[in-house]
């Protein structure tokens, strides 16, 4: 379904964040990046959309090259490749729902938003969304009044009023509890094994991949390190991945 081709994303002047990446992603796996902060995962994943335009290689999804696409086409395929961020990226000032309503803007006469007045049927669709991740009833606060949990479920159920067939998630979970960690983890868990969306979710903790991941792929200063199933990695493997000094923490 998705190819990853020589990927290769060098920032001015002299940083290489992404070094010579290949992979292929089925339909339908759940796919976790693994690495320390500064290893390309968010690179990565972003050069996959274009929202980061890669200096060299290809993404292939469908048969077609993303990285060749010109702007029209580009903003169509955005459509069905949704992305979950680590801040949230929402509009803080505006309500849960108009901000739901936001991941409808590549279907819908853009002026529609400018005014604030979407469909009927969109504005039912977004209440849905938000019924799934069980928020419904924030559908009138402001983001900026959510908790850092339930912001996260805001972008899921934004990114699902596009039903897409891939979700990118950048490290959802990076900066919320063990708990909320799981509960968005297991929201995207649904969706793949459910609805059969493909995810690929980068993230810091191991034990988050191998609870949630069909497959993980390592990054160590840009370079692709590991690919292979959760249980292949050990000790070893995570030294190799982490560095010598760290341990293994486990998120329960």
């Amino acid at each position: 379904m998705l190819q990853i081709e020589h990927l290769t994303k060098i920032y001015d002047p002299y940083v290489l964040a992404v070094d010579d990446i290949s992979f292929t992603v089925p339909e339908g796996q759940f796919l976790v990046l693994i690495g320390l902060s500064g290893s390309g995962k968010s690179t990565l994943l972003r050069c996959i959309n274009r929202l980061v335009e890669p200096t060299s290689g290809r993404v292939i999804w469908k048969g077609v090259d993303i990285t060749a696409l010109p702007e029209g086409e580009l903003r169509r395929m955005r459509r069905r490749v949704a992305m979950i961020f680590q801040q949230f990226n929402l509009v803080k000032r505006s309500s849960v729902l108009t901000n739901v309503l936001a991941g409808r803007l590549g279907y819908i006469n853009p002026a529609w938003s400018l005014v604030n007045h979407f469909p009927r049927t969109e504005v039912g669709r977004a209440m849905q969304m938000l019924d799934r991740v069980g928020i419904a009833d924030k559908a009138q606060v402001r983001a900026d009044e959510l908790s850092g949990g339930q912001q996260q479920r805001v972008g899921i159920a934004r990114a699902l009023m596009q039903q897409p067939e891939v979700i990118l998630a950048d490290e959802p979970v990076s900066s919320l509890d063990p708990a909320t960690s799981h509960s968005i983890l297991h929201h995207l868990e649904v969706l793949n094994k459910e609805e059969g969306i493909t995810i690929l979710c980068s993230l810091h903790f191991l034990s988050l991949a191998r609870r949630y991941a069909d497959r993980i792929i390592a990054l160590k200063a840009g370079k692709m390190v590991f690919e292979g199933p959760p249980a292949e990695i050990d000790e070893k493997r995570f030294k190799e991945i982490y560095g010598e000094e760290a341990e293994v923490v486990e998120i329960k």
